[in-house]
Order: structure tokens, then sequence, then C-alpha cells
């Protein structure tokens, strides 16, 4: 019983405790120092080894300008721990407050002077400046401890430090040398760099970063600058340079095939069908067993078909494909190892072959050869989605909804959530759907994420309550039908929604939904009419930068009015700053001005 009453008293104080500190950060981060202050200092006193207590609490005192108390406490803590030889560099930075230059300097020339006793010292010492902005000392600091002893790694610190300073050569050039040193920071770099570049390869840090890797390459040929350099293009979106990153790679040494698959998965999944084309057949023109195991060169089949048929495949082109989807599985036959070939089969055989059932039959058989849960998971989501496609909205709501419950907190349960939520809106079901997309607004998954806001900003948008809501079902029909792959169905029944529900929150999404149909199915005129229609009448709709963005790709790729699509490229740039069109319209307009990309 004492025990249970000790432990009930500790867990009250922790709790106390916590909750004391809660408020205090609260008071901190609002500017009332002060009171910030009160709750603080017992804190502190309480736990001294607490460094963001006595931080923050030297803060404070900075703040409300007692910097008698702030040296109390700092005099108190090099007292009690003279080993944390980065107080010297606190007690400078408070006199430098108060305006003691003099003083300051001799305790920053003090702290400095200790990485002459041990270089080791220079990154505590050295952080502790950069936390106060002084950069110079920072800087000192860590190259000081580097001469002494070369082997430390100060580049990191010592590039963040020329960053915050704006010093991006220095910096981007520290990094490199970091990866001369030892390629295992690959991965640290990136995120580092990654901070300073964009997605617009004319931006002066993207175009500073690329010379830097060129300039050493063309020094000091080695995989490094060509594994950067590929990275950089695929920030850039380039997936064709960097293929060609990727093949130079690839030539040195054949092993490195898995980047060469990760070029053309990028490359397909980002719609660059060309570079994702080039890279499958690459790996199948090695044919070399000890380097392309049979499950690589599956997937580059499987892909090479998934491309020939979004390149154009139809009528007797599509006869081809199903022909080789049937050979491969000759080839490769049933089981837990071609699943995913099968899974493309079925998906091939549905939405583009026109035969569902032949597709469930073929599913139904893969199922039992899943040998674990997230195989049998995408089998299941696959058989669901045919379900859908041929109106048997309740069968495929039940396969979802075991997904979502055998597979929780996945990826693969939030894709099963988010196609209960769109078979939901297909049957009309609009609160239901709802509700399953506001969990889904912040999936881990970004692009589950984006299809669940878009969709739910559908259904906000146009969904009354206390009303039929019938303008939103005959949307949702026609998105059904689109679905289905019944284009012309589609477009009927949006013109429906046009005529019946004219000047209703719909009609934009109407006009958007039928132009892309009719982008789909070759009438490019009538795309333009309706871009153009919404662009008049719904200035403020959601898809105002969209529509203007396809109206360049169209009049640029399908209408041959290069002009015209200069100036909706032009209007994404100058009235849409913030669109996610932004830097491929920038890209567009310079291709067609006639710059060297």
């Amino acid at each position: 019983m004492r025990i249970l009453i000790t432990v009930f008293f500790i867990f009250c104080f922790f709790a106390v405790s916590g909750q004391k500190q809660e408020l205090a950060q609260s008071y901190f981060r609002n500017g009332d120092y002060e009171k910030a202050i009160l709750l603080y200092k017992p804190l502190f006193d309480a736990n001294p080894i607490r460094q963001d207590y006595f931080k923050t609490l030297l803060t404070c005192y900075q703040q409300i300008e007692d910097y008698e108390e702030a040296r109390k406490i700092l005099e108190e803590q090099l007292l009690r721990f003279p080993n944390q030889l980065y107080l010297y560099v606190e007690i400078g930075y408070n006199y430098q407050l108060q305006g003691l230059n003099e003083l300051a300097e001799q305790n920053y020339e003090e702290a400095i002077n200790f990485i002459t006793i041990n270089p080791g010292y220079g990154f505590m010492i050295g952080r502790s400046f950069s936390q106060n902005h002084l950069l110079d000392y920072a800087l000192e600091s860590y190259q000081r401890a580097k001469k002494l002893n070369p082997k430390l790694n100060t580049e990191i610190s010592e590039a963040q430090i020329y960053g915050e300073k704006g010093d991006l050569e220095k910096m981007f050039s520290l990094y490199l040398d970091l990866i001369d040193k030892n390629e295992n920071y690959y991965a640290t770099i990136q995120r580092y760099v990654a901070k300073f570049i964009t997605s617009d390869n004319q931006d002066p840090n993207n175009i500073l970063f690329k010379n830097l890797l060129l300039k050493r390459a063309q020094s000091d040929p080695k995989d490094s600058w060509n594994i950067l350099l590929s990275w950089l293009f695929m920030q850039q979106q380039d997936y064709k340079k960097a293929l060609v990153q990727e093949k130079s790679l690839f030539l040195r040494n054949p092993y490195n095939v898995a980047r060469i698959k990760e070029a053309g998965l990028v490359s397909y999944e980002n719609h660059d069908l060309q570079p994702a084309k080039e890279a499958f057949e690459l790996i199948l023109k090695k044919n070399d067993p000890a380097i392309i195991d049979p499950q690589t060169e599956l997937l580059a089949q499987i892909y090479l078909l998934k491309i020939e048929k979004e390149l154009g495949g139809k009528g007797i082109g599509l006869e081809k494909i199903h022909k080789k989807y049937q050979e491969l599985l000759n080839q490769y036959g049933t089981s837990a190892a071609t699943i995913e070939l099968q899974l493309a089969f079925a998906h091939f055989l549905t939405y583009d072959f026109d035969r569902p059932d032949e597709a469930i039959l073929l599913l139904k058989n893969t199922l039992p050869l899943a040998n674990s849960a997230f195989d049998k998971g995408a089998i299941q989501i696959e058989i669901a989605d045919v379900l859908v496609f041929t109106d048997q909205f309740n069968q495929a709501l039940i396969l979802y909804t075991q997904v979502q419950n055998n597979l929780k907190n996945s990826n693969l349960a939030q894709e099963a959530r988010f196609k209960v939520a769109r078979t939901s809106y297909f049957k009309g079901d609009f609160q239901w759907a709802q509700n399953q997309l506001k969990v889904l607004k912040s999936s881990t998954s970004q692009l589950i994420a984006n299809d669940a806001l878009e969709l739910s900003l559908i259904i906000g948008n146009n969904m009354v309550k206390d009303s039929l809501n019938e303008g939103l079902k005959k949307y949702a029909k026609a998105d059904l039908l689109s679905f289905q792959n019944k284009n012309q169905q589609a477009i009927d029944t949006l013109s429906y929604v046009l005529t019946n529900y004219k000047g209703q929150n719909i009609e934009d999404d109407a006009l958007y939904k039928q132009a892309e149909l009719y982008w789909d199915t070759g009438f490019y005129e009538a795309a333009e009419i309706n871009f153009l229609n919404l662009l008049d009448n719904h200035p403020e709709s959601l898809f105002t930068d969209d529509s203007i963005y396809n109206l360049g790709l169209l009049y640029q790729q399908h209408l041959n009015k290069p002009e015209k699509a200069k100036e909706m490229y032009e209007r994404i740039i100058f009235e849409f700053p913030s669109s996610i069109y932004l830097v491929k319209s920038r890209k567009a307009f310079r291709q067609l001005r006639g710059d060297n990309l």
C-alpha cells in the first residue's frame, strides 16, 4: 500500500511539473517574460541539469534587461558544471547585450582558446556562438578545431553558418567536400541542400549547385557527382537529364541497375513517359542474369506495357498488349512472385480492354497466392475497384472496409478509406463520404491527402443541407461514368448539369470536368470553349489557375497557337505566383520564347 501511495505522489508531482512547464512555455512564447521567470526559476532550481530550463530562463532575464540576474545564474551554472565551457560564450554575450564589448570579447577569446586544449570542444563552443547569432566567432571555432584535428567532420556545422550568412557557394562546397570524404553522407547532404533549391531549374541556387557539381565532375570524375546531379535533376523534374546521369553510372558499374529502375519508376509516376521507357528498355537490353534478377526484368516488362498503352495503344495496339500480358503470365507463371503482373493485367482487362469479368476471375485466383496481409490488401482493393467499375457498390464497400480494418494506419488502409469515401460519393451518400474525407485530409500519403481534399471541396461546395442535391448527384454520376471509361455518357450527363443547374455552384465543376473529358476524347476546341467559359463566368473558381494552365497546354500541344500559349503561361506567372503550375509555366514559357534549357 505504501508503495502505491508513493507511486501516486510521484505521478502527481510529474503531472503538476509538466503543467507548470507548459504554462511557462506559453508565457515565454507570448513574450510575457516576467511571468515565465516566476515559473521557470523553481523548475530550473529543482533541475539545474536541464539545459532547456537554463537557456530559457537566461533568455527571459536578458529580454527584460535584468543582466545582473542573468550574470548570477551564469556564474552559478559555471560553478556547478565547470566543464560546460560554452558558458564563457554566454557570459560574453550577456556583456555584449549591455554594450560592454571589451569584456564580451575577452570571454569569447577565452572560450575559443579552450579549443586548443581539446579540438572536440569546437562543436560545443561553435554551437553556442551560432545560437547567439555570433556567426564569425562560430566559424572561427569550427575552423580552429578542424585545423588542430583534420579528422573532425566540421563541414556540416560550417556549411550551416555560411548558409545563414548567405554565402551559398561556400555552403554547397563544404557539403560536397564532406561527400568527397565519405559517401555515407548522401542522405544528410541532400536533406540540407533541399532547403535551398527549388523545382525551378532556373533558380539561381539550383544553377549554382549544378555548376559546382559539373566543375567537380570535370576535374575529378567520380560516381558521387553523377549521383548528386541525378538527384538535383529529379528535384527539378528534369527526368531525362537525371536518366543521362544514371546511364553514366550504369555504364561504369552495371550493378547500379537498382538506380536505373528507380529512375524509371519516378519518371513514370510523374507522367514523364519517355525517360521511363528508356530506363526500362535499358534494363531489358542488359539481359545478364548475373546483374538483372527475374523480378527486376518482369517489372521492366510490366511498365513497358503500361507505357505503351499510355502512349496511345488503342485498337490493334490494345490487342498486342493483351497478347503480351498473356505471354508474360505463361512465361513467369502465376505465383506470389508475380502478383504485380497479375494486378497490372487485371487493371488492363478492366479499364482498357473492357473485360471486367475476366479481371475479377484472375484476381480471385490470385488472392490465395498472397503471402502477406499487404499483398492480400492490394488484391482486395483491385477487386473492389473492378466491382465499382461494374456498379457493384455494396460488395466493393465491404472489401474496402476489410482492408481498412485489417491494415490500420497503413497507406493501403488510407487508400481503402479514400475509396470508401469515393464510392459513397458515387452512390450519392455525400455526408458519409465527407466524414471519411475529413480524416484523410491529413493523411501521411500526400497523394491520398490531395485526392481527399479535392473530393471534399467538390462535395462541400455543392452539398446543401435539407436538399435533395440533385445537381451534385448528377455530377457524381458523370464522375462515375468517367471512372468507368464511358466518356461520352459522362459528357452528356455534364451537359444536362450545365443546362439544368446553370448559375449554381456546381456549374464551374461541371465545366472543368467536361473540358477534361473533351480533351481525353480529342475534342480540343470543345475543351478550349469550356475552359474559356469557366474563366469568363467563374473568375473566382478554384479551377481558375488549372483552366489557364490547361489552356496553355492546349494551345501549345494541340491547337498550334504558341502566342496564346505564352499568354496563358504569363498569366500563371504574374497572376498566380503561388500556383502549383508556376514552375511548369515558367519552363514552358521559356521554351516557347526559345531559351536554351
